[in-house]
C-alpha cells in the first residue's frame, strides 16, 4: 500500500465524482435512478450496473479504513447499494402475480416488467406496451444480489423475500429455451417486436443460477430457511445452449458486443477458454471501431439513415445501415475489466488510453463517458466508400451511467485500490480453469435377496434395498415431487417449483431431511415411463453416456453417485442378462468408456458424496421450522410403502383353455402391417403423388383391381397404402410430378389378406369417426369369433393383428367382455369368472344392423342385449384398449419390438421426455421436420407442450401408428446425440426425422438385400438399441453391416471397409460363391450415390454454404430451386452469417423430395459460388435456375459417356436414343428427376466428376461467361 495520505487522497477524489455523478441522482424515497433528468424511468440492467461503482468504492474504503469518517464513508456507499438493490426488489415483489404466472405460461405479456417509475417503484407501461421480457435483466439482479451478499453486504431482510427470491430463481431457470427481447430491449433486429433466444440472456441466466446455489441470503447470520436451491441440471441446461450458440448471439444477430458481459466481468458464465477467446476475436475483429464496438451489424438506431418517426424497420432498409452503425465506449470499459481479469496489463492500458481519447471533459473537468458515437449526416456517402475513417459525433446520453460506473471500476482496479477477488467474492472467474478429473460413484441395490444370489453367482456382490438401511432408495419422480415445496409462500400467493424434471445431476446427490438420508435412482431408470426403458441393452448404453456427462458437467463439492436398482422385471427368462453382467465387470474394473469410476456400497461412500440439506420442507410458515410440512409428510408414508412394488400385468387368455378346432373362415394377418407407410421400394423416394383426401392418411386410394372389373368404386376397408401408388394418373394433378409405374406395384395388391378382399367385394359403405371404422355387414357373429381367435391363439402377432381390426371396426372403447366364450370360465386379472350364456348374438341371426344407415356408437354393432350382459360380475368392462395394454406389457417382456412400437402407438402413449427431446434440439438451432416429404411435412419452429406435439406426430403419419411412434423414439435419441456428440450435427439446420427414416430403411435393404417390405419390417422390429445404433451409423456417416442374433433380431455393427468380410453381411440368406462378389463389387459402386443420399436426407452442406450462396444471390437477381425464388432483397435484410437467411436457403431446398437431387443442387450452387468469389465478373445477370444447370450437367455427362461407351450406355446415353425410359416412364437405371444413375455415382472431382460437368453447364447456361477469349484458369 502507499502512504496513507496519497490513497486517502485519490480515494476521495473517486468517492467526489462518484457523488456528483451517480449518487446524486438516486431518488431518496426509492433508491432508483432515473434514466437521465427528463426520464423518470428506472431500468432494472441500468440501475444495477450504476451502483457496481458504488459498492467496488466501498470496498475500497473498506480496506484503508484507519479513521473514522473513512468507515462513515464506507457505511453511506454500503447502504446506499442495498437502497438500490431493496427498491428494485420492492419493485419486483409488487408485479408477485406474474412471477407465479409466468412460471407456467412463460408469455411475454406475463413477465415482470423491465423498466419502473424511479419516484414510487410502480409500472410505467403497459405489459403490452414494451419488450418486457428481458431474463438478462432479472439474472443480472440476482448475480449481483448474490455477490453483494458475499461480500458481506444484508440485503434481504424476511423469509418472504427469501422465497420471493426463490421463485425469480425459477422463473429463470428455463432461459434457455425463453425467447426473449434480450440487452438491447429489440429482440428480432428488424425490430417488429419478435423475441429470440438470446445467448447474452442465456448466459446471465446461467451465471446467476449457479451464483445462487445454495447461497443463504441472511449471509452468516443465517439458518438452513434463508438458503436458496437450485438444481444443478437448469444452469447447465443453460450452458450446454450457450456453449452451442456462442460466438453467434441470436437467430438475426450473428453477433453482438453484448455477449462481452457474458465472456467476462460479472457473468463469467464461459467454462471452455478456447471459446472465450474465439468470441471476444470475433467481436473486436467485425464490430470494434475506433470510437468503441457497435452493438451489432446493422444496427440503426440513433445513425442518420434512421426514421426517427417510427419504431420498426422495413426489411429492405437494414442494408442501408451497414458500415455507419453507432459506436458505443461502453464495450471498452467491459474490455477493460475482461483484461484487467485475465491480468493482461498491456491490453487494459491500450483500452484505457483508447478510451481517454474518446471520453468527453466536462466543465469542471471531470472525463465522461458518452452513451454512442454517430456518423454526421454530411459525412455519410465517405463513410460508406472508407468505413472507420471519418470523424464521428456524440449522440445520446452524457455521462453514460451504465458505462461511468464501469469505467470507474476499471479505474479502481488499474490504480490497486480493489483487487479482482473483491469485485467477484464468489469466484465466479475461476470457472474457466482446469479442474481435476471426476471420479463417479456407481452404487448397485437388489431388489431382494434373489437377485442379490443371482449377482454373486457372477462374482458381484451387492446389498438389497432392506441391507442398505437406514439410507432410503428411492425413484426420482419422488425428489421431483419434494422439490414442488421449494419457495411455497402462502402470504404472497407463490406456490413454488413447476417444472416436474430432475435431471442426472440432481440425482447423483445424497439428501438429508432430518435425519434421513435418501439416494434417488436417476430418471431414465423409471420403467413406469416408456417402452425404450424395456430395452436392456438401451438402458446400459444411456447409463454410460450419463456417467460420461458426469464426468464433464459436475461441478459440485464431493462426487456424483449413481445409484441402479436391478429388479425382477429386467431379469431375461429369469437370468440377469449379459449385457449387464458385463456393464458391471466394466465398472468393478474402475474404467468405462474412458470415465473412472468406483463401484461399492452406499455406506461406502456416505463421506465422499454431495450431500443437500432438504431443509425447505419444514413447516416454516406455521412457525414449526423442524417439523416436517404435513403434506410432505403424508406423502412420503404412502410412498415408501410402495415405491418399488410390481404392477399385476393383465393376462390375456386363461391359461387353463385349450384351443378348441375353429373353423376359421377368416383371418386378419396383416392388419398391422397394412398402416404402414415407411416407402423404400418407390423409384422416386418420397414421391408418392398428393393426396386430395381429407382423411387422416388414405394417402393414394386405388379401386383394386378385382373391384374395377364390377364398375365398383368403393373405398377399401383398410387405407391402402402408399406403397401401392395411384394407378389412376389422370386425377392427380401438381407441377414437377414424374410419372409413375401405373404397373408399379401390383404384387403389394395381390398380396392383401383374402378376408379385406371378401370385404371390399360386398359393396361396403365406409364411416370414419377419428378411428372408429364401423362397416354395417360386420355382424356380432365375426366379433365373437374373432374374440374367440384371441383367446386361443399364443402368437402374439396374430393377437395384435386381431385387436388392430377390432379397433379399425370397433374403435378402443369398444367392451368385448363376454364375447367369444360359450359358457366357459375364463381368466382376466387372475380371477375365475362364469360366463353367461350367450343367446341373443347366435350365428343363425341375421345380422340386425345391416339395412339401417350406420349409427355410430362406441360399441358399434352391439345390440343392447349383448351390451348388458358384456359386463362382468364383477362391474368390470373389458374393452379393446384393455386387451391392447395387456398385449403390450407383453410385447414388451418378450422383445417383440414392432408389435411394441405398434401398440404404444394405438394405445396413444408418448414418450416422456418428447418435448423436452424437441426443446433440446430446438434450442441448438436446429428446427425438425416430422412426416414423409414432400406432402405431409410439419416443420416444428418453436417448442411446442406434450399432447401438442404428439398429435402433430400423427396427423403427420396418419394411421401409420408404428412410425409415429418411431419418430418420437428417434427424437429422443438425436437430442442424447446433440446433447453428448454435438460435433454430429455440425453444417446441419434441419432434421427431418421422415426422411431419416427412409434412409434407414433403404440403408437395411441395401445391407440385407431385400425388398423395401422386408427392410421396412426389419427397421420397426430393431430393438431401441439397435434403433439408436443404426441412426449413429447414419448420422456419422460410417460403414456398418447387418449381423444376425439369436431370435431373428438384427444387430448393427461397424465396419471399418465397405468390404465386409462374409460372415457379418449375413442378410436373410448368405449370398454364396459367385453372388457374394457380386455384392461386395456392388457396395463399392453404390458409394458416391449412397453418401449423395445420406447428406441430401440429413441436409448436410459444405462448410460456410449459407454464406456463399448470399455472395451469389447479391451478384444475380434470384435463383430458383424447384420452383421457389430465393429474392436478391433477401441481401438487403439479412447479413451472410445469419440463421435466418440460411433457415430460407434451406426452405428452398427442402421443396426437393429427393434427397440425392438435392445434394447435386446444393453442388451446382457451390460452383456458383466460385464464379463470383474469384470475381470472374461483375454479375451473374437475372434470375439463376440452379436445376437447369444440373440437367445441363447431366447431357453433358451423358454425351461423354456414349463417346467413351460408359456404363451409362446401357440405360440414358443408349445410341437409339428412343428408350431412355422404362415403360413406366422412370428412367431405365432408376435414376431421380430424370439424372441418370450413373451421374450420382460419380465422384465429384476428376476428369468425369460431378462438379466438372457442373463448372461446364454454368459455362454454357449463364449468359454473362465469356463463351470465347482467354481466361485466366490458375488453379489456387
Amino acid at each position: 500500500m502507499r502512504s496513507r495520505s496519497n490513497s486517502g487522497v485519490r480515494l476521495d477524489y473517486y468517492q467526489r465524482i462518484v457523488h456528483r455523478l451517480i449518487m446524486s441522482h438516486q431518488e431518496p424515497v426509492t433508491g432508483l435512478f432515473p434514466a437521465s433528468n427528463v426520464n423518470s424511468h428506472a431500468w432494472i440492467r441500468d440501475n444495477v450496473y450504476c451502483i457496481l461503482a458504488v459498492w467496488g468504492l466501498s470496498m475500497a474504503y473498506k480496506k484503508i479504513a484507519d479513521q473514522d469518517e473513512d468507515r462513515a464513508k464506507c457505511y453511506e456507499l454500503e447502504q446506499s447499494c442495498v437502497k438500490l438493490m431493496r427498491g428494485l426488489l420492492m419493485a419486483m415483489m409488487n408485479q408477485k402475480d406474474k412471477v407465479e404466472t409466468f412460471k407456467i405460461t412463460q408469455n411475454p405479456l406475463d413477465s415482470l416488467h423491465a423498466k419502473y417509475s424511479s419516484r414510487n417503484g410502480q409500472p410505467v407501461v403497459g405489459d403490452g406496451e414494451w419488450g418486457h421480457l428481458q431474463i438478462d435483466a432479472v439474472s443480472l439482479y440476482l448475480l449481483i444480489l448474490a455477490q453483494m451478499t458475499a461480500s458481506g453486504l444484508q440485503i434481504v431482510f424476511s423469509l418472504d423475500e427469501v422465497s420471493f427470491i426463490q421463485n425469480l430463481v425459477f422463473y429463470i431457470e428455463s432461459a434457455y429455451c425463453i425467447p426473449d427481447y434480450g440487452i438491447w430491449e429489440r429482440g428480432d433486429k428488424t425490430n417488429h417486436g419478435e423475441p429470440e433466444l438470446n445467448a447474452s440472456s442465456i448466459g446471465m441466466a446461467k451465471a446467476a443460477l449457479e451464483a445462487m446455489n445454495e447461497l443463504d441470503l441472511f449471509g452468516a447470520r443465517g439458518g438452513p430457511a434463508s438458503v436458496i436451491h437450485v438444481l444443478a441440471d437448469e444452469a447447465h441446461k443453460c450452458q450446454a445452449v450457450l456453449q452451442s450458440m456462442l460466438p453467434r448471439e441470436s437467430n438475426s444477430k450473428e453477433l453482438d458486443s453484448g455477449i462481452l458481459c457474458v465472456i467476462g466481468f460479472p457473468a463469467f458464465a464461459v467454462d471452455d477458454p478456447q471459446l472465450i477467446h474465439n468470441t471476444k476475436d470475433a467481436i473486436l475483429s467485425r464490430l470494434q471501431g475506433k470510437y468503441g464496438c457497435k452493438r451489432f451489424l446493422r444496427d440503426g438506431y440513433r445513425t442518420p439513415k434512421e426514421d426517427p418517426s417510427r419504431l420498426y424497420y422495413e426489411r429492405w432498409e437494414l442494408r442501408m445501415f451497414e458500415n455507419i452503425e453507432c459506436e458505443w465506449p461502453l464495450f471498452y470499459c467491459y474490455l477493460i475489466l475482461f483484461h484487467a481479469f485475465q491480468n493482461d496489463k498491456m491490453a487494459v492500458k491500450n483500452y484505457a488510453e483508447r478510451l481517454e481519447r474518446i471520453m468527453v471533459r466536462s466543465d469542471d473537468g471531470i472525463l465522461l463517458i458518452p452513451e454512442s458515437y454517430a456518423v454526421p449526416q454530411n459525412l455519410v456517402a465517405n463513410e460508406y466508400q472508407h468505413p472507420g475513417s471519418q470523424s464521428r459525433e456524440v449522440v445520446g446520453r452524457c455521462p453514460f451511467l451504465w458505462g461511468q460506473s464501469l469505467f470507474i471500476l476499471g479505474r479502481l482496479l488499474q490504480e490497486g485500490f480493489l483487487a479482482v477477488g473483491e469485485l467477484d467474492p464468489l469466484n465466479r472467474r475461476l470457472g474457466a480453469q482446469k479442474k481435476p478429473d471426476v471420479v463417479v460413484q456407481v452404487v448397485i441395490i437388489a431388489e431382494d435377496n434373489e437377485i442379490r444370489d443371482k449377482l454373486a453367482e457372477h462374482d458381484l456382490h451387492v446389498q438389497t434395498i432392506a441391507e442398505v438401511a437406514p439410507i432410503e432408495v428411492q425413484p426420482a419422480r419422488v425428489l421431483s415431487h419434494l422439490y414442488t415445496y421449494l419457495g411455497r409462500n402462502r402470504k404472497l400467493g407463490l406456490t413454488g417449483r413447476k417444472s416436474r424434471d430432475v435431471g442426472i445431476l440432481s440425482t447423483s446427490k445424497l439428501y438429508s431431511l432430518k435425519d434421513r438420508i435418501f439416494a434417488f435412482t436417476p430418471q431414465f431408470v423409471d420403467l413406469s415411463r416408456f417402452y425404450i426403458a424395456s430395452d436392456n441393452e438401451l438402458m446400459i448404453d444411456i447409463l454410460k453416456g450419463e456417467i460420461n456427462f458426469l464426468k464433464s458437467a459436475w461441478d459440485l463439492l464431493g462426487r456424483p453417485l449413481v445409484t441402479l436398482v436391478l429388479k425382477n422385471i429386467h431379469l431375461d427368462q429369469d437370468k440377469i442378462p449379459l449385457a449387464m453382467i458385463q456393464t458391471m465387470r466394466k465398472l468393478k474394473s474402475g474404467y468405462i468408456n474412458g470415465t473412472r469410476v468406483m463401484l461399492g456400497n452406499l455406506k461406502d461412500f456416505l463421506n465422499t458424496s454431495a450431500i443437500t440439506d432438504l431443509s425447505f420442507l419444514g413447516s416454516t410458515e406455521d412457525g414449526y421450522p423442524d417439523r416436517l410440512h404435513p403434506d410432505v409428510q403424508t406423502y412420503l408414508d404412502e410412498h415408501l410403502l410402495r415405491s418399488f412394488s410390481h404392477r399385476n400385468t393383465m393376462n390375456l387368455r386363461g391359461g387353463q383353455l385349450r384351443p378348441r378346432s375353429l373353423r376359421r373362415r377368416m383371418s386378419c394377418k396383416g392388419a398391422i402391417k397394412k398402416t404402414r407407410s415407411i416407402n423404400v421400394d418407390s423409384d422416386t423416394l418420397g414421391m408418392e403423388g398428393p393426396t386430395q383426401l381429407s382423411e387422416r392418411r388414405l394417402s393414394s386410394i386405388v379401386p383394386p383391381p378385382w373391384l374395377q372389373a364390377n364398375k365398383q368404386n368403393h373405398i377399401s376397408v383398410f387405407a391402402t397404402t402408399p406403397e401401392e401408388g395411384p394407378a389412376d394418373q389422370s386425377e392427380i394433378i401438381r407441377e414437377n410430378i414424374y410419372p409413375i409405374d401405373p404397373h408399379h406395384n401390383r404384387t403389394a395388391m395381390e398380396r392383401r389378406s383374402e378376408f379385406a378382399r371378401q370385404q371390399e367385394i360386398q359393396n361396403i359403405p365406409k364411416i370414419l369417426i377419428q378411428r372408429h371404422r364401423t362397416d354395417n355387414n360386420f355382424a356380432d357373429t365375426e366379433v365373437e369369433e374373432l374374440i374367440a381367435m384371441l383367446r386361443e391363439t399364443e402368437n402374439l402377432e396374430e393377437q395384435g393383428d386381431i385387436l388392430q381390426y377390432l379397433v379399425d371396426t370397433q374403435g378402443l372403447d369398444f367392451n368385448t367382455a363376454g364375447l367369444g366364450i360359450k359358457n366357459k370360465p375364463t381368466e382376466i386379472e387372475g380371477n375365475f369368472v362364469e360366463e353367461p350364456v350367450d343367446i341373443g348374438s347366435s350365428s343363425n341371426d341375421e345380422p340386425k344392423v345391416a339395412e339401417m344407415p350406420t349409427v355410430v356408437i362406441d360399441t358399434s354393432n352391439i345390440n343392447s342385449q349383448s351390451q348388458s350382459e358384456g359386463m362382468l360380475e364383477e362391474g368390470r368392462v373389458v374393452t379393446v384398449r384393455d386387451l391392447l395394454k395387456g398385449l403390450y406389457e407383453k410385447a414388451c417382456q418378450q422383445k417383440l419390438w414392432g408389435l411394441v412400437r405398434h401398440t404404444a402407438g394405438m394405445l396413444g402413449k408418448r414418450v416422456e421426455d418428447l418435448a423436452k427431446a424437441v426443446t433440446d434440439l430446438l434450442v441448438r438451432q436446429k428446427q425438425v421436420t416430422v412426416g414423409m416429404p414432400p406432402n405431409n411435412e410439419y416443420t416444428i419452429t418453436a417448442p411446442l407442450p406434450e399432447a401438442e406435439l404428439r398429435q402433430l406426430i400423427h396427423d403427420a403419419y396418419g394411421d401409420d401408428e408404428s412410425t409415429a411412434m418411431l419418430t418420437q423414439e428417434l427424437m429422443v435419441y438425436l437430442a442424447m446425440f446433440i446433447r453428448t456428440e454435438p460435433q454430429l450435427f455440425h453444417e446441419m439446420l434441419r432434421l427431418r426425422v421422415g426422411l431419416i427414416i427412409q434412409v434407414m430403411a433403404k440403408e437395411l435393404s441395401r445391407t440385407l438385400n431385400c425388398d423395401g417390405e422386408a427392410a421396412s419390417e426389419h427397421l420397426l422390429n430393431l430393438s431401441p438399441f439397435e434403433m439408436k445404433n443404426l441412426l449413429y451409423h447414419i448420422l456419422s456417416g460410417k460403414e456398418f453391416a447387418v449381423s444376425s442374433v439369436a431370435r431373428g433380431s438384427l444387430s448393427i455393427v461397424s465396419c471399418k471397409s465397405s468390404r465386409v468380410s462374409k460372415k457379418s453381411q449375413i442378410g436373410l440368406g448368405d449370398p454364396e460363391g459367385e453372388d457374394a462378389l457380386v455384392a461386395t463389387i456392388d457396395d463399392r459402386q453404390g458409394q458416391w450415390l449412397r453418401r449423395r443420399r445420406l447428406d441430401g436426407a440429413l441436409n448436410r452442406v459444405p462448410r460456410d454454404f449459407y454464406s456463399r450462396v448470399w455472395t451469389v444471390l447479391e451478384k444475380c437477381q434470384g435463383l430458383a430451386i424447384e420452383g421457389r425464388i430465393l429474392q436478391q432483397s433477401l441481401t438487403q435484410e439479412m447479413t451472410p452469417g445469419e440463421l435466418k437467411f440460411a433457415l430460407e436457403v434451406e426452405t428452398a431446398l427442402n421443396q426437393i423430395p429427393q434427397p440425392e437431387y438435392r445434394q447435386l443442387v446444393v453442388e451446382a450452387l457451390m460452383v456458383l459460388t466460385l464464379v463470383t468469389e474469384h470475381n470472374m465478373v461483375p454479375s451473374l445477370g437475372g434470375v439463376i435456375y440452379v436445376e437447369h444447370l444440373v440437367h445441363k450437367a447431366n447431357q453433358l455427362f451423358l454425351e461423354d459417356q456414349r463417346k467413351v461407351q460408359g456404363d451409362a450406355t446401357l440405360c440414358c446415353a443408349k445410341s437409339n436414343g428412343k428408350d431412355h425410359q422404362a415403360a413406366s416412364g422412370m428412367l431405365l437405371c432408376g435414376g431421380a428427376a430424370y439424372i441418370c444413375q450413373h451421374l450420382y455415382d460419380s465422384a465429384p472431382s476428376g476428369s468425369y466428376g460431378t462438379m466438372t460437368y457442373m463448372a461446364r453447364a454454368v459455362a454454357l447456361v449463364l449468359d454473362c461467361v465469356p463463351k470465347h477469349g482467354e481466361m485466366d484458369c490458375t488453379i489456387s
